[in-house]
């Protein structure tokens, strides 16, 4: 039996081509190890944004027994039309790859990228290109990039079919030896299985503003640009422009998992170590909190955490935190630490959170535990009227060029879905809206009678337009900004992933989102605007106009008797966390007679 060649696919785009691509960055992957391709490359035009999904799925796939090496890229249109794809062979050259991506995003409108071909010109030495060029006989482009990438271009070829595959490889072939260039081939993938087509010629038609059936020749020739099997490609390319494909991968060292998070070094004084520095400011708390006066059992507990931080490595995560948190209450900006982070004494002595351990009974192993080995995860909530000078401060101490928003990816939801892909198939817009209406928020499990039809027909316009909206939902649309979280790094963001301007002026977002951030490591912190806050503001201002006594958060008085008679019956309606109507249901059974009646 003749073995199968060897294979990796450099030129595939996912759904973070958005609209372009048909398939998860996640479902890529998975395919081409299950074909046994030796390695994938994925490469969304000017984005990384579907990397780290792609990463996870080969930590996946590994765990299966299917190995397969996973390598970040990127696609680019050149001015001409034709296509740059850049992988980098190390670190170094995926930084460069990272800050390419960032400044293209930041001379363009939100969605769009411009980068004059010039700009390949310089900046780029450590990355290999593989070309596909637009015209086959294109020597002119051929001969610039051969200068400008000495011994690391290559011309890929792409076979889908076509009634003149034969002669066009023999043009490209050419070309190639005109120029002096190494010749590759490559799928130029869109999906992972030939069963996505519909759902591209949909996705097209969406990203056109037409219909599939006006689609015409903006729609894909055929159904290969799919992952292929070995066999079939060796059917399809001489196995010397197979060979090549391994030669390029083998080339690019660099995997997402050498990435290292560091920690920004301005919050630690000149002459000090993390570590001295957190203990002198939590010594501090302790005589600002306690007035000297702590327990044998609280300071063990704060033994135990500053041991436990220092282990881990955390100390300049708290001094982070520690230094925005300082900022805002200079401004008179409330501010409070939220979740597992009540849990630590540490962040009450440092004025992260209000909530004095003295008078809990919480495990500080929720927040941070050497088992789960993980950063700890502070969310702090400000005013939010006031969240925008707290965000202004941060860019302004450490630049754009090191601190900026996670993004949310914006994906379809049933609804959207089903609206979208209805205009697509050139549906009549009032059954378009009555399916839309009739399906739940989360699911299709409602599709009622829309068109007569208890049970839409298979191969009915109903059919088609459920099918494809549940194949489309979750497919990302754009990206947004997270509502709070924030990265800040030692180092320029731009080693470590690609940044782009937000719609909003003046911020600017990594092109991951928050998952994807914890992924790779890179730490994030969650600065949320809270309403309560502010009216918490305006409530401490009108008692210290009408009573002359000022009111700050770690000094109103605990344990109110008649604030838990209040909830004892259900009078909550506007108080945060127990204004639900659910809650309302449970605190007569409860019956809270203290603070940590309700944590439970």
């Amino acid at each position: 039996m003749q073995q199968l060649p060897l294979y990796a696919e450099l030129a595939c785009v996912s759904n973070f081509s958005f609209l372009t691509g048909a398939s998860h960055p996640q479902e890529l992957v998975a395919r081409a190890a299950v074909l046994g391709y030796s390695a994938l490359a994925l490469s969304d035009e000017c984005s990384m944004a579907g990397v780290v999904r792609a990463l996870e799925e080969t930590r996946r796939c590994a765990q299966r027994g299917q190995s397969i090496e996973f390598i970040p890229g990127s696609s680019f249109r050149l001015e001409n039309g034709s296509r740059l794809i850049l992988l980098p062979q190390d670190h170094t050259g995926y930084t460069q790859l990272c800050r390419l991506i960032s400044q293209g995003r930041r001379n363009a409108p939100k969605g769009e990228y411009a980068l004059p071909d010039a700009r390949f010109e310089r900046g780029l030495d450590r990355c290999l290109a593989l070309w596909l060029p637009v015209a086959e006989d294109d020597l002119l482009g051929a001969h610039w990039l051969t200068a400008y990438f000495p011994d690391r271009c290559w011309l890929g070829v792409s076979l889908h079919l076509g009634p003149d595959d034969k002669r066009r490889m023999q043009s490209l072939l050419a070309t190639a030896r005109a120029a002096g260039l190494p010749v590759t081939a490559c799928g130029d993938a869109q999906m992972h299985v030939r069963s996505r087509r519909m759902l591209h010629d949909t996705l097209a038609a969406i990203r056109h503003g037409c219909s599939v059936a006006d689609l015409g020749y903006r729609s894909l020739s055929s159904g290969e640009r799919h992952l292929r099997s070995r066999e079939r490609l060796a059917q399809l390319f001489p196995a010397e422009l197979l060979a090549q494909s391994i030669v390029i991968a083998q080339r690019c060292r660099f995997r997402l998992d050498q990435l290292k998070y560091r920690y920004p070094r301005e919050v630690v004084p000149k002459g000090m170590s993390a570590s001295a520095y957190l203990r002198e400011l939590t010594e501090a708390g302790i005589r600002e909190r306690w007035n000297f006066s702590i327990s044998p059992e609280l300071r063990a507990q704060i033994e135990k955490e500053l041991q436990l931080i220092e282990e881990l490595g955390y100390e300049s995560y708290f001094l982070t935190v520690y230094d925005i948190v300082k900022f805002a209450r200079s401004r008179g900006i409330l501010c409070q630490g939220r979740g597992s982070a009540a849990n630590s004494a540490v962040c009450y002595c440092l004025g992260i959170t209000e909530v004095d351990p003295a008078r809990m009974n919480m495990l500080f192993e929720r927040f941070i535990s050497r088992e789960r080995d993980e950063p700890p995860d502070i969310d702090v909530d400000f005013e939010h009227e006031r969240r925008e000078e707290v965000i202004q401060y941060i860019y302004r101490k450490y630049g754009r060029d090191r601190a900026a928003l996670a993004a949310a990816v914006i994906t379809y939801k049933p609804r959207s879905a089903i609206r979208d892909v209805g205009k697509a198939l050139g549906l009549p817009p009032q059954l378009v809206d009555a399916a839309a209406k009739s399906v739940n928020r989360k699911d299709f499990e409602d599709v009622r009678e829309v068109d007569g039809l208890a049970e839409p027909e298979p191969g009915s316009p109903v059919a088609h337009l459920v099918e494809l909206a549940q194949a489309i939902r979750g497919f990302p649309r754009h990206l947004s900004i997270h509502n709070g979280g924030m990265i800040i790094t030692g180092a320029p963001l731009a080693a470590r992933a690609p940044t782009e301007p937000a719609t909003m002026p003046g911020r600017v977002v990594v092109q991951w989102d928050k998952d994807a951030l914890e992924d790779v490591g890179l730490v994030k912190i969650d600065l949320l605007g809270l309403g309560m806050l502010s009216a918490l503001r305006y409530a401490f201002d009108l008692v210290a106009r009408h009573e002359g006594q000022r009111w700050e958060l770690h000094t109103i008085p605990a344990e109110d008797p008649e604030v838990y008679a209040m909830l004892c019956r259900a009078d909550s309606v506007g108080v945060f966390q127990v204004e639900s109507r659910a809650q309302m249901a449970t605190l007569p059974r409860l019956k809270p007679q203290t603070f940590y009646d309700l944590v439970v």
